[in-house]
């Protein structure tokens, strides 16, 4: 049979770690209007000011067109990075616009974190479950992922440090410990106050680096002001990502990296070889929205809009979920993490779900090494409330039908996948 990729033997090795992520693979039957996604993590773009966006680009253009046209530093604008400085301080943290780099993204920010620190063989530690595009991106460097599980309170310090003394007597050390420890996608849960000093602290003995990626900071839900990063206390040991993509718009493809002054070098030279330079209209339209807009404001409104949306589908849970299933209760964000009864697998049900007109992500995806099968991902971000709570209440009778199922044919329970 002839092959329909003539150049399948031409790819770098790498190329076989490059495959569609479950969140991905998703899109097109989750776009569907008849079908109520709780899969994808899409802001809901809707509660923007888009009229006053929409001036304060045509503003832009008159006033600084020129500039806004044209290369810039693969580094990013300096106006831009000082603003990114006073986001930050929200979160504790005392940056320098000097070691800010601007990405498209928090995704291109570890995209390049990995190129500069990853060589093929290398060890990541990430909690488990993990941010599912982050896997793809360790994959493609050919890094390979050990996890540490997460419970209510994030990871546990002492089984991280266990981690990183095993993985040292395998001579296969950890290079970074990849974590997002606050409203973490896809479990929701946040590294408890307590435990994060724990955590800077053994990793900091330990000689591995963090990278702290943490585009849902300022979307709590449930305390006055935000946890305090990692960053924070930690600024020659922690590399922080962060993103407008939630706070603001994904479309403009704003992020960053906060990192020490040599490892920023490393990082502006690799992003330079990758693209030269970001958009400079984007950077600057980001920069004067904070500067003239009430943005904090505007913050408010989305915590607000996405709370109700996240307390519509706790409730809808307790309300119609069978015996067996268990979720996490996330103080922010946008995920909450399902936990199915023994013996159902979320990958084998999704066909039935969308049959049902409900759409999730199976639990394999946030996972290097196969497990997750009695796991799923519910997304509240999006829909409105009425179809979160429609949303739900699908799936848990498509979860009441395979349990009678299972039940009906008598199969026995398979050994639980906790991963």
């Amino acid at each position: 049979m002839m092959d329909l990729d003539p150049w399948h033997g031409h790819y770098a090795l790498r190329a076989a770690g490059m495959v569609a992520s479950e969140v991905r693979a998703l899109f097109a039957v989750a776009s569907r209007p008849e079908v109520v996604s709780l899969a994808g993590g899409m802001p809901n773009v809707d509660a923007l000011p888009l009229d006053t966006l929409g001036a304060l680009m045509a503003e832009l253009t008159r006033e600084r067109g020129t500039v806004a046209l044209q290369y810039g530093s693969a580094q990013g604008d300096p106006g831009i990075r000082e603003s990114i400085c006073e986001v930050m301080s929200l979160e504790g943290i005392d940056a320098h616009p000097d070691d800010v780099l601007v990405t498209v993204g928090s995704q291109q920010a570890l995209d390049l974190v990995a190129r500069v620190f990853l060589d093929p063989g290398d060890t990541v530690v990430a909690e488990a479950p993990t941010y599912v595009t982050a896997l793809g991106v360790f994959a493609a460097y050919q890094a390979r992922v050990a996890h540490v599980e997460l419970d209510d309170e994030g990871v546990d310090p002492r089984a991280l440090a266990e981690t990183f003394t095993r993985l040292a007597a395998e001579r296969r050390p950890a290079k970074l410990f990849y974590t997002v420890p606050t409203f973490q996608n896809p479990a929701g849960v946040t590294l408890s106050a307590e435990r994060r000093a724990a955590v800077i602290e053994v990793c900091r003995r330990a000689g591995v680096l963090v990278v702290e990626d943490n585009p849902y900071g300022l979307l709590h839900y449930d305390r006055g002001e935000p946890m305090r990063a990692l960053r924070a206390d930690d600024p020659a040991g922690v590399i922080y990502l962060g993103s407008f993509s939630k706070i603001l718009a994904p479309g403009l493809r704003g992020g960053w990296a906060l990192a020490p002054g040599p490892v920023r070098d490393k990082l502006v030279l690799a992003a330079e070889s990758a693209m030269l330079s970001h958009s400079v209209f984007a950077q600057l339209v980001v920069d004067r929205y904070l500067r003239t807009q009430p943005w904090a404001e505007q913050l408010k409104e989305f915590r607000e809009m996405y709370r109700a949306r996240r307390d519509a589908m706790l409730r809808a849970l307790a309300a119609h979920m069978p015996p067996g299933v268990r979720w996490t209760s996330p103080g922010g964000g946008f995920f909450v993490w399902a936990s199915l009864p023994e013996g159902l697998d979320s990958k084998t049900m999704l066909p039935r779900a969308v049959g049902a007109r409900v759409a999730y992500v199976p639990g394999t995806g946030f996972y290097a090494n196969g497990a997750g099968r009695s796991h799923m991902r519910l997304s509240f971000c999006y829909p409105p409330v009425e179809r979160v709570e429609e949303g739900v209440q699908r799936l848990a009778a498509v979860i009441a039908e395979e349990l009678a199922l299972r039940d009906t044919l008598g199969l026995a329970p398979s050994p639980r996948d906790d991963g």
